[in-house]
């Protein structure tokens, strides 16, 4: 048996095939975890409302004679806190983002004992890390962010 090959089979065939191109790229996004979606922020309008307030919250750190600053050494991450405040009086969260990968997201609470907090190497995992730092002194609150590549 012979089959003939004829355009209106060619235009058949096309469109079958395109259609499986895109139904296997729907099938990925939807049930290969491997390529899991989400959003940055469960409550993003939440987060939207409180943007003002993390804004004046970043010129009140940026207002100061020294802000808060992130150093990569041999041992972790080093960020410094102002030195003209005293360490045991600021409190606070630094919270790691990892836009890749939700689940290794993580906080720590601000204890110190000198202007400085380290966290180690174990903790933190190479790549892109979005930084967080909201911190309180007497009855101010700063907020600092930054992006590294760690």
């Amino acid at each position: 048996m012979k089959i003939k090959f004829t355009w209106p089979m060619g235009i058949v065939i096309a469109l079958v095939s395109f259609m499986v191109f895109i139904l296997s790229f729907v099938y990925k996004a939807h049930f290969v975890n491997k390529y899991d979606h989400h959003l940055v922020s469960e409550d993003y309008y939440k987060d939207e409302l409180n943007y003002q307030t993390e804004i004046d919250q970043q010129n009140k750190g940026i207002a100061l004679k020294e802000n808060v600053s992130i150093k990569k050494t041999s041992e972790g991450l080093l960020i410094v806190f102002p030195k003209e405040f005293d360490p045991s009086t600021i409190s606070g969260t630094i919270y790691f983002q990892r836009l890749s990968n939700d689940k290794i997201d993580f906080d720590l609470p601000i204890k110190l004992e000198t202007n400085e907090f380290l966290i180690k190497n174990e903790t933190l995992v190479e790549g892109r890390w979005d930084i967080k730092i909201e911190w309180k002194q007497a009855e101010s609150e700063y907020l600092f962010k930054e992006k590294i590549m760690y």
